[in-house]
């Protein structure tokens, strides 16, 4: 770890000049120079200084931030398959979802195919059709929803999708908060 280089970044993102950061840590701008050329190496008491003036801590600056995955490959998903009820599968999109704000999950059902019912919840739930045709079940309600449309509801019923034609039906549905 570059403590010189990563100190600097810090100051600049407060929009603090070396001489702004000397006055507040109460040292003198050269030694500020010094310490982010990495030609000068701050004590512990001195660097915890100098990170509070920054707004920081010591376990926050020494804190590795790991890289968050963002693109997810086939063999990072995981697939459910279901021949009783479904008829299909379900791929759960992103893995380790249910710790997010939405989960995205992929349903394929074949002719006869239907997803399991869903109790109304808070958040939020949306749909688009890929391929084939279904219907929305929501309470005693049932919408047909084709290729290429989507659905937005607000769960307050309990709901479900059925393939409403003789082809596979292909839907990305997401949800928010995690139900899945």
């Amino acid at each position: 770890m570059d403590i010189g280089e990563r100190l600097r970044q810090l100051r600049l993102q407060r929009g603090l000049t070396q001489e702004d950061m000397a006055d507040r840590c109460e040292l003198s701008k050269g030694f500020i120079s010094q310490v982010e050329r990495n030609l000068a190496s701050p004590s512990i008491a001195t660097l915890t200084d100098m990170l509070e003036c920054l707004g920081s801590s010591l376990s926050q600056f020494f804190s590795e931030a790991k890289d968050e995955k963002t693109v997810y490959a086939p063999q990072d998903m995981f697939v459910k398959e279901d021949a009783e009820v479904l008829h299909g599968s379900i791929t759960w999109l992103v893995p380790d979802a249910q710790k997010n704000a939405m989960e995205p999950i992929l349903i394929e059902m074949d002719e006869g195919g239907e997803s399991y019912p869903l109790p109304p919840h808070e958040g939020e739930e949306f749909g688009y059709v890929l391929s084939g045709s279904v219907h929305l079940v929501t309470g005693d309600k049932k919408t047909r929803v084709r290729t290429g449309c989507s659905f937005c509801i607000h769960p307050r019923q309990t709901h479900y999708l059925i393939n409403a034609g003789k082809t596979r039906a292909r839907v990305l549905w997401v949800s928010n908060p995690p139900i899945f």
